[in-house]
């Protein structure tokens, strides 16, 4: 009986084990499989570079078999081995196929020349063997080389009317002729004692090397009229970027009795902006006066300006007749603030302090008048 049971049992367990083969088990509940590793990848295998066709030698020819006999099969004959795989570009320009650009291989310089000489080529300073020329000249104090006197543009224009242009080139940008007025002083002054008055201002007309500049200033009062005044006509040479001499005549027409005066003087930008002047006076009686001046204009704002101010003014000797005196004679200090509604126009306030010293104020107190003043001034600042 058990027999007969298995062998009914029996086609029902042949399935159990294939179907055991495909199932998943990392599906089961609380199963966790790990993750299969990748295998390592196999290193490509190395290529021999092919052979180039100058390296290339032809393989030997192996003698023919010998004829076989009528009716008699002879040996079977081996199979040769392939002939070695050629570059199918061999021979080929590549720079020469379209749409393919390669690029310029270096030139190889011959035995003995340098590379640096070569144009487009820095290759550092230049030796005392190489014609050099521009910004690869040896350092040393060996003279500038001469500029090029050949014009590009004459080669495709007519070089008369390049030279025309030229000119007019020149002149537009510091070859030209230009002008200027200016008062840095127009004042009213009120002190004690009377108020007054006083200018101080300068034209001039010509270029940025050579010019003719005609200087004015003087002083009086409202009561008494003018106590002081002058003119000179200069010629003005600059000697650099920041620094004019100057050398003409000036003309006293006040105090009484008036002098004429041959002058040279400099005047120009010292460092840190401080705008100088000085200046010697010979006159046709042969007194020497001499004067020195400066200014500085601080800026508060783009528009607010403090000018600290001061005039020195000296005497070789006694001129009693314009109550000068040897030594230093006077001295003004002043400090003015002006607003430059434009550049050209700056309405200013200030304060001036002037003082006679020396001889010059002995000659004071004995025409009973006073040695010192100081006065509240208002005036404006303008230039066209």
């Amino acid at each position: 009986m058990k027999r007969i049971l298995l062998l009914a049992l029996a086609p029902l367990a042949i399935p159990v084990p294939l179907a055991a083969q495909t199932m998943d088990h990392s599906t089961m509940p609380g199963m966790q499989m790990p993750t299969p590793k990748k295998p390592a990848a196999k290193p490509a295998p190395r290529r021999q570079p092919a052979a180039q066709p100058s390296q290339r030698r032809a393989a030997p020819r192996k003698p023919a078999p010998p004829p076989a006999r009528a009716g008699h099969a002879g040996p079977a004959r081996p199979a040769e081995a392939p002939a070695p795989a050629t570059d199918p570009h061999a021979g080929h320009n590549m720079a020469t196929m379209p749409g393919m650009t390669m690029p310029d291989a270096p030139a190889k310089a011959p035995a003995g020349q340098d590379m640096g000489a070569m144009p487009g080529m820095d290759m550092g300073a230049a030796t005392s063997d190489q014609k050099a020329g521009g910004t690869a000249l040896p350092p040393g104090n060996a003279p500038a080389p001469a500029p090029p006197t050949d014009h590009y543009a004459d080669r495709s224009f007519p070089p008369g009317e390049m030279a025309r242009v030229r000119a007019d080139l020149y002149k537009e940008h510091g070859g030209g002729t230009f002008h200027q007025v200016m008062f840095n002083l127009a004042e009213y002054q009120a002190r004690k004692g009377g108020d007054g008055f006083r200018w101080d201002g300068e034209a001039w007309l010509g270029g940025d090397i050579n010019r003719l500049v005609l200087k004015s200033e003087g002083e009086g009062g409202f009561r008494g009229g003018v106590d002081s005044a002058e003119i000179q006509t200069l010629y003005s040479r600059a000697i650099n970027p920041y620094w004019n001499v100057q050398a003409g005549v000036r003309h006293d027409f006040q105090p009484n009795p008036s002098r004429t005066y041959a002058t040279i003087g400099i005047e120009g930008l010292a460092p840190y902006w401080f705008e100088v002047e000085g200046a010697l006076f010979l006159s046709d009686k042969g007194d020497v006066l001499a004067r020195a001046e400066g200014y500085y204009d601080q800026r508060i704002t783009q528009r607010l300006i403090l000018q600290p101010r001061v005039e020195l003014n000296f005497a070789a000797q006694d001129v009693p007749e314009n109550r000068i005196g040897s030594g230093l004679s006077n001295a003004e200090l002043g400090l003015r603030l002006r607003y430059e509604i434009r550049r050209e126009f700056a309405p200013y306030v200030g304060i001036s302090y002037e003082r006679k010293v020396g001889d010059t104020a002995r000659y004071a107190r004995a025409d009973g008048e006073g040695t010192r003043s100081t006065s509240f001034v208002l005036g404006i600042r303008t230039w066209f």
